[in-house]
């Protein structure tokens, strides 16, 4: 299937994946953080951007 350019943001809007340059992106744009508070905040409370989210306080 080619990708369709329609859609913007990632596949799994539940998941923070900072594995994608892209992504991390997004996300660190999305929360008003730079990549490294992003990575950090990761790496304390998981994946999930409800948990990631908390942990920054937005």
């Amino acid at each position: 299937m080619a990708d369709d350019l329609s859609k913007r943001g990632p596949q799994d809007r539940n998941r923070v994946n900072t594995s994608e340059a892209w992504e991390l992106s997004f996300w660190s744009t999305k929360f008003g953080v730079t990549k490294d508070q992003l990575i950090a905040a990761v790496k304390a409370v998981g994946p999930m951007a409800d948990d990631v989210r908390k942990k920054l306080g937005k």
